[in-house]
């Protein structure tokens, strides 16, 4: 309820188009942006950049359905994907090439995440080995028990902040956020 937190403003900008703006910052290519609820407001928001958009219809069923569509949008060259979610404000474009640097599914690292005191957060660089397995995934859950159940493919970066555990889900997170200075 109440209005879209991904509209919302953070530090002067739409919540979305921060994360949007950090990924088109790093080295990720191309960068998918799955819409559902209120598409048309949340494309406005990221008006200019340089993205793909995709629509998700079935993104009532849960968080699963857009995690498919937007791994079925994607080329079939394409090695692997990092997996932002909108909500997550400080998630920079450093983060996201660190995670680019680790991957190396030859050498076993299939699954890169940032990780604080023993806890993984995101974003999640997934090797294309693992889409089909993060295809199956239903409901509104994303494909984060695959991190436990392929846990010896897993390289976790120590982070010295908690930019990768901060999610904004409530407008009291928001608040929290904001009062905190970000």
């Amino acid at each position: 309820g109440g209005p879209n937190k991904l509209l919302l403003p953070v530090d002067g900008k739409p919540m979305v188009r921060r994360v949007v703006e950090s990924a088109l910052a790093s080295a990720a290519a191309p960068v998918v942006v799955v819409l559902g609820h209120q598409q048309h407001e949340v494309r406005q928001a990221l008006r200019g950049l340089k993205v793909r958009f995709i629509v998700n219809p079935d993104y009532a069923q849960g968080l699963s359905t857009s995690l498919r569509a937007g791994l079925a949008a994607l080329a079939p060259e394409v090695e692997g994907a990092v997996i932002c979610l909108g909500d997550m404000p400080r998630v920079s474009a450093a983060l996201i090439d660190r995670l680019l640097a680790a991957f190396d599914p030859a050498a076993g690292r299939r699954i890169v995440a940032p990780s604080r005191d023993g806890q993984v957060g995101n974003p999640v660089l997934w090797s294309r080995e693992l889409f089909d397995e993060m295809s199956g995934v239903t409901g509104d859950v994303g494909a984060r028990h695959l991190i436990r159940t392929h846990a010896s493919s897993v390289t976790e970066l120590a982070v010295d902040d908690d930019a990768a555990l901060v999610d904004i889900d409530t407008p009291e997170a928001l608040a929290a956020y904001a009062a905190a200075g970000s």
